[in-house]
């Protein structure tokens, strides 16, 4: 079947013009919102080259439903909507058939453009047409035009992992990670893999980062298993050039702590053990110490949350020893703060003291170019947050809360996963501290969450604080909050 009849079986019809877009961009003129669009996509490592003729496009409607970058990128600028919501297609109803069929299939890389269909690399999607006068592609989402070899499509909600040629790849068909079915199905591969399953193994962890900062684990977790088990096959297959076996293992590497910290987060601490001690194992084997540093870190942070802090501090310990040569103060200011959780499990207060102080040393320094990238979330929220936790650990209620409070108040919107969390730090700080009526109010905002944030880790915080509430239930919305929770569904 000739691939090109997907571009060619598009009907013509009138453009409608797009008025929710329209009404969301307010104000600000299209370049204006180009603007935001551009910001937007880095703040989640995406590059589209977006301006004001590409909004025009939207709007008056040429352009029925975007394409996977811009897709991304929109559903982070407003959390909570679907494609639908701002105005666009389905994509179902724009694709037809008979790109169904193929998404269901493993997809060879063609040779020539000409014969490229709309899902291959480079292709121009039917739903998000060229213009080819157009110096900003919308359809190439990093930007590039660069040759056919060099070129390798954003699009993770397909493929993470390809091998080319004739081998069974590891399909991206899972939605909406776009990782494998069943990576342990995969053959292995008949040629050494190279740069482009480095680049779709990186966009694999950056997908997952951006799901549970939106949604939470535990829907992402049973369904990035398969995944990580495709990344150490890739591994096994072995790379000609020493550069792109670094890069291979540090992606696997980081894959594995991405996939214990859903683990972590949904409550599966032995699962998460596994996988951080299995990147940590990585991370010796490569000689890559900002890997190691980082299993270090979460492996500090799980030692805190399972009731092991003396753990909890040796692990913070050893990632500074570590990390103290990659020269990034923010990530010495996070492993500082990982140490202060563990002195509070083990109610020291000076040495969670002096840490704390040393964190915030650190953290005022400001960023820097050797700021690993998996640092993204941690900002001044997330420091107020972890000394939240430390005060609230030690039984200073008033100034965990006073902590919390801030760091709700301070989180991006975009980041709808922390938002539920801090609150919900916020809510039992207040219970605990004896302000019932303030507590409940908290709590029915992480309740107004869930519908978009699924996190064991939240759900346990609410119970936990419902529990502390129960004797005030003559308080001012408290006797609201303890029924609306009692009727939430909770995660399975």
């Amino acid at each position: 079947m000739a691939s090109s009849e997907l571009t060619s079986s598009q009907p013509s019809r009138p453009s409608r013009p797009n008025l929710a877009f329209r009404q969301l961009r307010g104000q600000r003129s299209p370049a204006e919102f180009a603007a935001v669009v551009r910001r937007a996509a880095r703040e989640i490592d995406e590059r589209v080259s977006c301006d004001a003729r590409y909004i025009g496009r939207v709007e008056a409607g040429e352009i029925r439903c975007p394409n996977y970058a811009y897709e991304r990128v929109f559903l982070h600028m407003f959390p909570g909507r679907t494609l639908t919501d701002l105005g666009f297609a389905p994509r179902s109803s724009v694709r037809g058939r008979r790109a169904h069929a193929e998404d269901d299939a493993p997809l060879a890389r063609t040779t020539s453009p000409a014969f490229a269909t709309s899902e291959t690399r480079g292709a121009h999607e039917p739903y998000d047409p060229l213009n080819p006068q157009d110096p900003y592609d919308p359809c190439d989402a990093y930007g590039t035009a660069q040759n056919d070899e060099n070129h390798e499509e954003s699009d993770v909600l397909r493929r993470a992992f390809m091998t080319g040629g004739g081998a069974t790849v590891a399909a991206a068909s899972l939605s909406p990670l776009g990782l494998a079915h069943d990576a342990a199905a995969a053959e292995r591969p008949h040629r050494r893999v190279g740069g482009r399953e480095a680049d779709a193994l990186e966009q694999a962890v950056r997908r997952i980062r951006l799901l549970d900062d939106r949604h939470g684990a535990d829907g992402l977790y049973r369904r990035a298993a398969a995944p990580l088990r495709a990344a150490y096959a890739l591994l096994d297959a072995g790379t000609t050039r020493q550069a792109t076996g670094d890069r291979l293992h540090a992606g696997a590497g980081e894959l594995a702590i991405s996939v214990g910290w859903l683990a972590h987060d949904s409550g599966r601490f032995d699962d998460a053990r596994s996988h951080y001690a299995e990147a940590l194992a990585t991370a010796r084997m490569a000689g890559d110490p900002g890997l190691e540093a980082h299993a270090f870190c979460n492996t500090s942070f799980l030692a805190r949350d399972a009731g092991r802090p003396r753990e909890a501090v040796r692990a913070a310990q050893a990632a500074q020893r570590v990390a103290r040569a990659l020269g990034s103060p923010r990530l010495m200011s996070l492993l500082a703060l990982r140490e202060a959780g563990g002195w509070a499990g083990l109610a020291d207060r000076t040495g969670c003291e002096q840490s704390l102080a040393r964190a915030q040393a650190l953290f005022q320094r400001g960023q820097s170019e050797a700021d690993p990238e998996w640092m993204s979330f941690y900002g001044e929220a997330e420091l107020e947050v972890l000394e939240a936790q430390c005060w609230s650990t030690l039984g200073n209620w008033q100034r965990a809360a006073r902590h919390a409070g801030r760091a709700a108040q301070l989180q991006d919107p975009h980041f709808t996963r922390n938002i539920a969390l801090y609150t919900a730090q916020l809510a039992d700080d207040l219970a605990r501290g004896g302000r019932p009526d303030e507590a409940a109010d908290a709590g029915m905002r992480v309740l107004d969450l869930l519908d978009l944030v699924q996190s064991s880790r939240v759900q346990t915080m609410l119970a936990g604080t419902a529990r502390v509430l129960l004797p005030h239930r003559r308080a001012s919305g408290v006797s609201a909050f303890l029924e609306r929770h009692a009727s939430a569904p909770r995660t399975p």
